[in-house]
């Protein structure tokens, strides 16, 4: 069933100023939608969309963006949650510190932005809130252990806001992402403690390696940016939306009827873990 037209309805995408929210953004705006794409700093290219300020670890700079957009436009149909950011090491090597950081950007941070709009949506009785998960949220990697893990909890968070905000006339729906070549690769963190005294530091070096080599490989954001499409102008969308290549969405499928030991096996040989 479809929804209203995209002319003028209005769309605030977090973490736009590269990667998948800016291809997002871009994409949107081209299609009639009113985007706003929310930046920390000014982008070095301008885009083709209306920005905004906006820390996600920040209280006061969420609310004062949220604001701002009501302001300009009167409303906000739709918000797609895409800030986030890459964190690489083993979890051992994994301090408190970076670990809460990595929750304080891609979980906290998108909690914010909920908290901030859903007033908003409610009042109108409509909306969309897009979250972007990914399918380690499905599917452990390692090495990205406290990436995983948020993507875990966003996960588990939307499943139940979707059921929360359902009688108030709003979408909850998650886009999951496997490979694809963006700025993730080459602004992925490694914690501080993987160096060469470490003892997971060549299997971390290797396995992370391998993750970029995947990533590069698939360069066609076209899947996400059409799932988003999908959502917007579907009045009753799906929950998940996975977005990966045949393999990688075979793999999801596989991990819930594999035993435990035969999964692990495959993601050994995978990484090249001994």
């Amino acid at each position: 069933m479809q929804a209203t037209a995209s002319s003028g309805r209005v769309v605030l995408v977090t973490g736009a100023s590269s990667g998948f929210g800016r291809a997002i953004a871009e994409a949107l705006s081209a299609d009639g939608f009113l985007v706003f794409g929310s930046l920390r700093s000014p982008a070095a290219t301008p885009p083709s969309f209306r920005t905004v300020t906006m820390d996600v670890n920040r209280d006061a700079s969420v609310a004062a963006a949220v604001a701002e957009v009501l302001r300009s436009a009167g409303r906000i149909d739709a918000l797609i949650n895409n800030a986030g950011v890459g964190l690489a090491g083993a979890i051992e090597d994994t301090s408190i510190e970076e670990a809460q950081a990595q929750f304080e950007t891609n979980f906290f941070g998108t909690h914010r932005v909920c908290r901030a709009l859903l007033p908003h949506l409610r009042a109108q009785g409509r909306g969309y809130i897009i979250n972007m998960s990914s399918l380690a949220g499905r599917v452990s990697i390692p090495f990205q252990g406290i990436y995983s893990a948020t993507k875990f909890a966003i996960e588990a968070y939307s499943e139940a806001l979707r059921m929360e905000v359902r009688p108030f006339g709003i979408q909850v729906s998650m886009i999951e992402p496997g490979d694809f070549a963006t700025s993730f690769t080459a602004n992925r963190r490694r914690v501080a403690a993987d160096g060469p005294g470490s003892p997971y530091h060549a299997a971390c070096h290797g396995a992370v390696a391998q993750m970029a080599r995947e990533e590069l490989a698939n360069r066609d954001l076209a899947p996400v940016i059409q799932a988003i499409r999908t959502v917007l102008r579907t009045s009753a969308p799906r929950l998940r939306y996975p977005c990966a290549t045949t393999s990688q969405r075979l793999s999801v499928v596989l991990r819930r009827f594999l035993p435990d030991a035969t999964w692990e096996s495959i993601m050994r040989r995978t990484y090249r873990l001994s």
